[in-house]
């Protein structure tokens, strides 16, 4: 049998190093050709839809961290109560801690890239559509430098991702909160696409790494 084949499957260290590769060429292609002509025309013909900003607000942070805090600790309850937990409480739970462990990794990342934002959102940062200002300045720090990758989409992608994988025949409805969000995000012109596509990956892997122990 090949090496790195096992039952005609792909290894896991070739399936992570597929998603590792494909994801970073989305990223690069978006930020080389897509990321600047779809802000602008967001901008000028969007207007920032209110549709899409009341969608943006269901990823919040402090949101989502309580929510999966909450989860977490309702599948503690039931393992004490209930004693050896079945699939369900299990995948529950590994959607809850994916999304926490994504909401640190972003906090992280955005800091060690530094990108500027599309618009100008806080202390007159410099931005795309005010500025032309367009890049990453790793490890600047500040409000102002904190686009890349998307931390919304990394924590509504982190818990369906897990679903993605335990729950295979609904797949069609665990990707759709990805693209309604990556949608919004870019319709209200608050994320560049590639900030969107990094931090959907970004979700993936923290889900990957959750999923090894379920």
């Amino acid at each position: 049998m090949a090496v790195g084949m096992r039952a005609g499957r792909p290894s896991a260290r070739l399936r992570a190093l597929f998603w590792l590769v494909g994801g970073t060429a989305l990223v690069l292609l978006s930020i080389a050709f897509a990321d600047r002509p779809v802000s602008t025309w967001s901008h000028a013909v969007l207007h920032r839809p209110a549709f899409a900003v009341a969608i943006t607000k269901l990823a919040g942070f402090n949101d989502l961290a309580i929510a999966a805090l909450i989860v977490l600790l309702a599948v503690g309850v039931a393992r004490l109560v209930r004693g050896p937990l079945g699939a369900g409480w299990r995948t529950a739970g590994g959607a809850a801690v994916a999304t926490m462990l994504a909401a640190l990794a972003i906090l992280g990342l955005k800091y060690g890239f530094g990108r500027e934002w599309p618009e100008t959102w806080t202390h007159g940062n410099p931005s795309w559509i005010k500025d032309h200002a367009y890049g990453f300045l790793p490890f600047h720090g500040g409000e102002g430098f904190e686009s890349f990758p998307s931390g919304h989409t990394a924590r509504v992608t982190a818990p369906f991702a897990v679903l993605w994988h335990r729950l295979p025949r609904l797949r069609a409805l665990w990707a759709l909160p990805t693209l309604i969000m990556t949608a919004a995000l870019v319709a209200a012109d608050f994320h560049f696409l590639g900030d969107c596509i990094g931090g959907a990956f970004v979700g993936i892997a923290c889900a990957a790494a959750v999923l090894v122990y379920l």
